[in-house]
C-alpha cells in the first residue's frame, strides 16, 4: 500500500503489517528516513489518473448506477491496459495513448 504523509503511525503501520500488506509512505520533516520520497510513484499514479479523466472520459462517464459506474470504470481500465500491453509488444515502451488518440 502506497500512502500519503497523513498516514504515519506505529498503530497504522502495525495494522498494516497484520494484514499482510507491504506499506510505503514519504518521509516525514525531521523523521529517519525510512521509505524515502516516492516522488517517482506519485508521478507515475497521477499520469494514468490524467489518462483515465482525459484520453479515456472518464471524468463524464455518463453512468447513472453504481453498477453500471462500475462497468464504466472496468471498461476505461481494460481499454488502458490494452493499449499499454499493445505498446509493450509492439516494443513501443511508455504509458501514453497519444497515438490512439484520435
Amino acid at each position: 500500500m502506497i500512502a500519503d504523509k497523513g498516514f504515519a503511525g506505529r498503530d497504522f503501520e502495525h495494522l498494516m503489517a497484520e494484514l499482510g500488506a507491504t506499506f510505503q509512505r514519504p518521509d516525514r520533516k525531521g523523521e529517519e528516513p525510512k521509505f524515502g520520497g516516492l516522488g517517482a510513484i506519485r508521478q507515475w499514479i497521477e499520469s494514468v489518473f490524467d489518462t483515465l479523466k482525459g484520453q479515456l472520459s472518464l471524468e463524464h462517464h455518463g453512468a447513472i448506477t453504481m453498477p453500471g459506474l462500475m462497468t464504466r470504470v472496468a471498461q476505461r481500465l481494460l481499454a488502458l491496459a490494452a493499449g499499454l500491453w499493445h505498446n509493450w509488444t509492439t516494443n513501443d515502451p511508455g504509458r501514453n495513448l497519444t497515438a490512439y488518440d484520435h
